[in-house]
């Protein structure tokens, strides 16, 4: 019997409710007891995987009461109906209302047994389907992420399928622009976190005086301006998954306090000797040697080993050309949306020249060159982003600016107010440039 896979048993009767415990614990059978339908719902919330076993007549809420709303929460939870004698009609309701079986008082050791292991049994098999198809929806979704056909990609989604059930911490390497993030965002989706705070922080674009609050969080006076309480990144992804991208630009003192967390989960907020239990996963990653850098020491070398219990090499996208077209494909359908353009493809002539082009801005660089296009900016790649020489500056400048201020009008649902603030423009300066531009 799966070691996870437990049984509740509900019954104000101490004596009945011991007795049935003991029976199915000598079979080796995980149980736990509780006296109300109140205490039954605490116990088996959300996500309990398991059995229930409950008596019909029970103080305050009665056991069809908590049929009802054990069912409202999981249909395909078992739940097995204690009746005592004159309550037949009463087990039959149960049953048309979803209860696995009944058992009808007295009943001996040996049927509560049989009747619990068969719906152990049931749930056994209704979770691993349950598992395998969201697998199988995971490998689907991972198709729609991470774009390409080509061996390293589809070996990258292969090996994020492989540790969807796995809590190991990952280290991400690859260079800038090659998807260090999306690949982390992946991991978070496939695995059993996916439900909880995805939280990713850049160590490279913080303020050496602000990166131990921003990540350990601090108490109220700790520094100047520490009004309040305020918990770090770590915290706030509890039970999630916590991104730490350019780890190698961690503060050296910094790094012993990460250390701690993941050795013995707990973390300290800064001004505060209290640890805090949590319970995060941390994925890492980096662009440059971590090894080497921990060699000289200017990373720490435990940490480092601590960090890199797995990891995810991913190719820049000249080892890949084949799957240039493709994602270019793909980030001009999302500008076509995002600025509201039509699709235009790409022609023969400028795939070839984007399949042979080296990319050294990887990804991040096709991506910005697929917007470019989109705009009517051109589709060479190599150009930083120049007009063509078709299209006078001025104008590619006004398309440019037409195209962000309609994006951010429809973000904000046409909130002036909201809209400037996000473009970083005064709501006069916006108003003018939208009564301009017709929009």
């Amino acid at each position: 019997m799966p070691a996870d896979l437990t049984v509740l048993v509900v019954e104000d009767d101490a004596d009945v409710r011991l007795g049935c415990e003991q029976a199915l614990r000598l079979e080796g059978i995980a149980t736990r007891g509780v006296g109300s339908a109140e205490a039954a719902l605490r116990e088996a919330g959300p996500g309990y995987a398991g059995v229930v076993v409950s008596d019909i007549r029970l103080p305050g809420q009665d056991g069809m009461a908590l049929l009802a709303q054990l069912r409202a929460r999981d249909p395909a939870l078992p739940v097995i109906m204690i009746t005592g004698h004159g309550d037949v009609g009463l087990a039959v309701q149960a049953m048309k209302q979803g209860a696995y079986d009944f058992l009808e008082k007295p009943f001996s050791p040996e049927q509560l047994v049989d009747a619990t292991r068969r719906a152990l049994e049931q749930r056994r098999l209704a979770l691993e389907v349950s598992e395998l198809r969201e697998r199988l929806a995971g490998r689907e979704k991972l198709e729609t992420r991470l774009i390409g056909h080509s061996p390293a990609v589809e070996r990258l989604r292969r090996l994020i399928a492989d540790l969807a059930g796995t809590d190991a911490n990952v280290l991400i390497h690859g260079e800038t622009g090659t998807g260090k993030e999306l690949v982390a965002r992946c991991l978070h989706e496939a695995s059993q976190r996916h439900a909880r705070n995805f939280v990713a922080i850049n160590c490279g674009g913080l303020p050496e005086q602000l990166f131990e609050s921003e990540i350990f969080g601090h108490e109220a006076g700790s520094f100047t301006g520490a009004a309040r309480r305020r918990i770090g990144k770590i915290e706030h992804a509890e039970g999630g998954t916590l991104f730490l991208d350019e780890i190698e630009s961690m503060p050296m003192p910094l790094q012993i306090k990460l250390l701690r967390v993941l050795q013995e989960r707990v973390v300290e907020r800064l001004g505060s000797n209290q640890p805090v239990p949590v319970n995060t996963r941390v994925v890492a990653a980096t662009k440059a040697d971590l090894r080497a850098l921990s060699d000289a020491g200017q990373f720490r070398a435990d940490l480092y080993y601590r960090l890199n219990v797995i990891t995810l090499e991913l190719p820049p996208l000249r080892e890949r050309r084949e799957d240039v077209p493709a994602l270019f494909e793909h980030f001009v359908a999302q500008a076509a949306l995002r600025f509201e353009r039509d699709a235009v493809p790409a022609t023969p002539a400028e795939l070839s020249a984007l399949v042979a082009y080296p990319w050294p801005g990887n990804v991040r660089e096709l991506r910005n060159l697929a917007e470019r296009h989109v705009l009517g900016l051109g589709c060479n790649p190599g150009q930083g982003g120049s007009a063509p020489e078709a299209m006078p500056l001025a104008q590619a400048v006004e398309q440019f600016e037409r195209a962000l201020i309609a994006d951010a009008m429809r973000r904000h649902d046409g909130n002036l107010s909201r809209a400037s603030e996000a473009l970083g423009v005064a709501k006069t300066t916006l108003f003018d440039k939208v009564r301009k531009y017709g929009l």
